[in-house]
């Protein structure tokens, strides 16, 4: 039976509305000072699980590829208006949250979805659970996401908890699968995804902290490629 999937929602959710509730009573040094600070660890995050690489080449092979398909499928304007969507079905029934443009409210709630639901942890963590049942990792990632989701729910209000309901949708999908996927992968497959997602942790960190806006969610289909790209790399060029 799936539980880490629950827990990392159930994290993201409470998460996402106890910050709401007490975003007006923060000061806004301190609304400004955490998501820069959260984006600096994303940073790190990201430089940490890049330097596991094993085919640096079959990596940016697949970046590039996928953020020509993500570019040319519209995947970050299509994200934007989800949560234009998003931001104002919540705003119907619970409080908004004022003082932000659509603009940058839809810039940071793409970020925070990756983050949340595109990491390299938690698409590995529900690997393993689903293969192996053991939710050890998405409990890591449990804990981290409860204080991130309340701290983006200062400046995003309620809709950060909405993010909760993706995250356990993609998660279960990804565990459901595992028994599929895994058996087809090798360590070093592994390692070129984990190089992947922290390529994304790199370029979220920095989109939060506003040093330079990527396209993170048009990168994404980077992910789905860089497996078949490590083993296509180590079977035609290395072997």
């Amino acid at each position: 039976m799936l539980i880490g999937p629950y827990v990392n929602g159930a994290a993201v959710i409470l998460g996402g509305i106890v910050g709401a509730m007490v975003g007006g009573k923060l000061p806004e040094r301190v609304k400004t000072a955490l998501p820069m600070t959260f984006g600096l660890c994303s940073v790190g995050l990201g430089i940490n699980l890049v330097i596991k690489v094993k085919f640096m080449p079959a990596v940016v092979l697949a970046m590039i590829i996928g953020a020509v398909i993500g570019e040319l499928c519209y995947l970050e304007k299509g994200i934007g208006k989800a949560a234009g969507s998003t931001r104002g079905l919540v705003n119907r029934y619970l409080p908004a949250v004022e003082g932000i443009s659509h603009e940058a409210f839809t810039e940071k709630f793409v970020a925070i979805l990756v983050l949340f639901c595109a990491s390299g942890t938690g698409i590995f963590g529900a690997m393993q659970e689903g293969m192996t049942g053991d939710p050890s990792i998405l409990y890591i990632k449990t804990v981290l996401d409860l204080f991130t989701a309340a701290i983006f729910a200062t400046m995003l209000g309620y809709s950060v908890a909405t993010v909760g309901i993706a995250l356990v949708i993609i998660q279960v999908a990804l565990a459901m699968l595992a028994g599929y996927i895994l058996p087809l992968t090798t360590s070093d497959m592994m390692a070129d995804f984990s190089c992947a997602g922290g390529l994304l942790m790199i370029a979220t960190g920095l989109r939060i902290c506003n040093i330079k806006l990527f396209p993170v969610a048009n990168m994404l289909p980077g992910l789905f490629l860089v497996m078949p790209f490590s083993w296509l790399w180590y079977a035609l060029v290395v072997s």
